[in-house]
């Protein structure tokens, strides 16, 4: 299930810090059942921050399409159930040594988790939601 975020709300949004946008992931991720990614013809998007590789990942197509410029022009927005991304690309991306991007905007790079940090995050919000 997606739904479209109206620009008043997605400017708010872009407005917040790292911690406040990881948050707001969080919450929306264990809503829709969707962690959004960037794909091209080889694949899924990766960043290297400082220290490590990472995946991106966004909440909502929309912000995942706000970053699609420049070098990334050519991608496209993929959303991945949240059922896969525990049964696949957690371990995947632990093995492969990747971190996640989460939720970069255009002027920022995002939060920097390891893969099992992000599913603890994930765990935790869908447990303390019941």
């Amino acid at each position: 299930m997606t739904h479209s975020i109206d620009q008043q709300r997605m400017n708010s949004i872009l407005s917040n810090d790292n911690t406040q946008r990881y948050k707001y992931l969080i919450k929306e991720v264990s809503s829709t059942e969707l962690v959004w990614i960037l794909t091209d013809e080889h694949g899924c998007v990766m960043l290297n921050s400082d220290d490590e590789d990472c995946v991106p990942i966004w909440p909502n197509e929309e912000f995942a399409i706000l970053w699609a410029t420049g070098d990334w022009q050519d991608c496209k927005p993929q959303s991945i159930s949240l059922k896969k991304w525990h049964a696949k690309w957690t371990d995947g991306l632990a093995e492969d040594e990747l971190a996640i991007a989460v939720f970069p905007i255009p002027d920022q790079d995002g939060l920097i988790v390891y893969p099992d940090e992000f599913d603890y995050e994930l765990i935790k919000y869908r447990k303390n939601k019941k």
